[in-house]
């Protein structure tokens, strides 16, 4: 026993600490964990009464960018003056950062506590005994860099010749000669083609996943413990999808170093975050036509694009793809003014129209909104225009849905076979393995037996549900070919059936167009659209805008004049509302506000409006309009045929009509033939969803 140990330290606790940096430390290298338990019996043997293993950081690095427990349990110990010695089997597992090492020696220097390995007992109160520990601590964070660094150079050299191995997604495996190839087994092979044709059909990693949820398709997931790799199958999940999406080995390319680490400051520590994908330039190695791939290397890139545009809040100036909604062209429509995406808006009330915006610069406020058009004519429009493009291949597009529709079915059918023929295999293992145990086992013949069962419901239940889908393709009606090509001629009829919704339309929107610039022509007061199609062709096409209201110009009253006679009569409100419709302005040129009207109305000495000064004899056209049960434009079409009795102060004034004349005979017959006009089903036309679109 070293002279260093007094009866003091003796009296104390004695603290042991292991540790190893990865779990395939833990569970490979497991002589190096026997040594560090050891020392509680070397501790023990010393004369310490008291001994405290402390193994919380088992599989955790010492480098300083992870949380340690472990190591925060041994400093508060330390701190509490409770421990008379800290044992460890070398420097570098109390810590491989100078932080931690340093702290730990000055909290044992303050506390008295030694510091003990198996070449002796240091005393960090003494100077030769600091000295050496520094050194020590210092070696490690060293050997720690020096290490990685030959190691990552190592790894990094054999990956640049696609030899480095590393587990592999579903669907490939390593063979002897170590290369990749595609998984012998074909359950796992047409389960991944299943997700990538998918996705070319649907054009979406979403629907890809909704599909295979409603058909119960299972998908198989490669699960890691430590160094064994097993793959199993399970329902589908939406993350599962992209990740068969975006990996590059699907594409036949040996990529490794796709994703990094960050580090960032918590609570005044390095914390090593992982996980992040880098660009595709600063990849660490990528080969192309490395081994056998499941799509070409021109699919994977048009699956890449497809996927970006699908990721609307990613890079907002770059197209994006339609995810349904009433306006056909999402995704499509760019400013000709300061080349940002316009964004779609729809209105708060159902069934209201759409509109195209450019909001300019949101990040600036009053910058001002950029351009800014209705989408129903524009829609029209392009559909027109789509519509002549396409009726020449209409033949081939009817002949490609009908066989699509039958391939999806047969995709289905397959993949529950592929289902039944593994259950049938799971079914017979189990069989065997029941019949090779003991009989006297019984808790384990009970067991087998149970998962016997459970293998033959299984099977019971695919079976059942192929027999289902055979008899529902039996059953269902044989397309019509001849009518088919009939239809594909009148493409306007298939466009507008009831069948085609709006994601349909945008999914071949945007396979024909690939992108729209607008802009708007102020002299002619049109719209001017710029269809560029995927091919390189340009059209422009001009749409003539909706010629809103205007207060002709001669007939602007004065402001005074206007305000005096408006007063008395509305609330300050309407009286500001009125003003800004007659074009009149405020002394320094501003709009009119309901503090401005109440401020000049005070100033000219009018009376504030009195509502309760009518008794009820007259009424606003948009009351009106309510107790008639019409809306506001079809009362205003009645007062200026004259059927409605209605009065206006000034021209652009609120209208007025007496509550008398909402009985008359005639306003109940005007009214009777607005809603006689009214369409059948008028509860559906008012929440019509989808617009519909002109044919040729």
């Amino acid at each position: 026993m070293s002279t260093k140990i007094t009866p003091d330290h003796l009296g104390r606790a004695a603290v042991v600490y292991v540790r190893q940096s990865t779990m395939a430390q833990v569970m490979g290298n497991l002589e190096s964990q026997r040594r560090q338990y050891d020392l509680a019996g070397a501790a023990k043997a010393t004369g310490f009464a008291l001994v405290t293993v402390i193994d919380d950081d088992l599989g955790r690095s010492g480098s300083g960018t992870m949380e340690r427990p472990g190591f925060e349990r041994l400093v508060a110990m330390v701190c509490s003056g409770e421990v008379g010695a800290v044992y460890c089997i070398e420097a570098s597992r109390l810590a491989r950062n100078g932080r931690d090492w340093h702290h730990l020696i000055d909290l044992c220097a303050l506390a008295g506590a030694l510091v003990i390995d198996p070449d002796g007992a240091y005393d960090p109160r003494l100077v030769n005994d600091r000295l050496l520990l520094g050194l020590k601590g210092t070696m490690s964070e060293y050997e720690l860099s020096l290490m990685r660094q030959r190691g990552l150079a190592a790894r990094d050299s054999k990956a640049r010749r696609g030899e480095f191995r590393f587990m592999l997604p579903p669907g490939f495996c390593w063979n002897e000669a170590g290369k990749i190839e595609i998984d012998p087994d074909e359950h796992v092979v047409e389960a991944i083609r299943l997700v990538l044709a998918k996705f070319r059909e649907l054009g979406s990693a979403r629907q890809v996943f909704l599909w295979l949820r409603s058909t119960d398709i299972k998908m198989p997931v490669v699960v890691r413990n430590v160094a064994v790799c097993k793959l199993i199958w399970k329902a589908p999940a939406y993350h599962s999808v992209m990740q068969i999406l975006h990996n590059p080995l699907y594409a036949g390319a040996y990529a490794f170093g796709r994703r990094t680490h960050r580090t960032r400051m918590v609570d005044g520590r390095a914390r090593k975050v992982s996980g992040f994908d880098k660009p595709r330039d600063e990849w660490n190695v990528l080969l192309r036509d490395s081994h056998p791939g499941y799509i070409s290397w021109q699919d994977y890139e048009e699956n890449q694009k497809l996927l970006l545009e699908n990721a609307h809040m990613k890079k907002n100036c770059a197209r994006k793809s339609a995810r349904g909604g009433r306006a056909l062209l999402t995704g499509l429509m760019r400013c000709g003014r300061c080349g940002r995406m316009m964004r779609v808006f729809y209105g708060m009330g159902k069934g209201n129209a759409h509109r195209y915006q450019c909001r300019g610069d949101d990040g600036h406020v009053g910058a001002g909104l950029c351009v800014g058009i209705g989408g129903v004519r524009i829609d029209r429009a392009v559909a027109l225009k789509i519509l002549e493009a396409v009726s020449d291949r209409a033949v081939e597009a009817a002949i490609f849905a009908s066989e699509q529709v039958e391939r999806s079915n047969k995709d289905i059918i397959v993949a529950v076979e592929r289902d039944l023929e593994a259950a049938r295999y799971e079914a017979s293992l189990s069989a065997r393995r029941y019949e090779l145990v003991d009989p006297a086992k019984r808790h384990v013949a009970r067991e087998l037996e149970a998962r016997w069962n459970r293998a033959l419901e299984r099977v019971d239940e695919l079976e059942r549900r192929l027999k289902d889908l055979h008899d529902a393709s039996a059953v269902r009606p044989r397309i019509d070919r001849a009518l088919l090509l009939q239809l594909a001629h009148d493409l306007p009829a298939a466009w507008n059936a009831p069948s085609t919704d709006m994601r349909t339309k945008q999914r071949l929107v945007h396979i024909l167009v690939r992108e729209i610039v607008c802009e708007l022509d102020d002299a002619t007061n049109e719209a001017v659209l710029l269809i560029h199609w995927t091919g390189g062709r340009h059209t422009e096409v001009r749409i003539a805008r909706t010629k809103t209201g205007r207060y002709p110009s001669e007939l602007v009253p004065a402001a005074v004049d206007a305000l005096r006679k408006l007063a008395g009569h509305w609330p300050d409100r309407e009286v500001a509302v009125s003003l800004n419709r007659m074009r009149c302005k405020t002394s320094d040129g501003e709009s009119w506000t309901t503090v401005r009207v109440r401020e000049m109305r005070e100033r000219l000495g009018v009376p504030e409006h009195i509502p309760t000064k009518t008794d009820g004899e007259m009424i606003s056209l948009m009351k009106a309009a309510e107790r008639l049960g019409i809306c506001v434009g079809s009362a205003k079409s009645l007062v200026l045929k004259g059927v409605i009795p209605a009065t206006q102060i000034l021209p652009g004034s609120p209208w007025v009509v007496p509550v008398e004349a909402l009985t008359s005979e005639v306003v109940r017959s005007g009214v009777q033939r607005v809603i006689s006009r009214r369409p059948k089903i008028y509860e559906d036309y008012q929440y019509d969803k989808v617009v519909r679109l002109p044919g040729l």
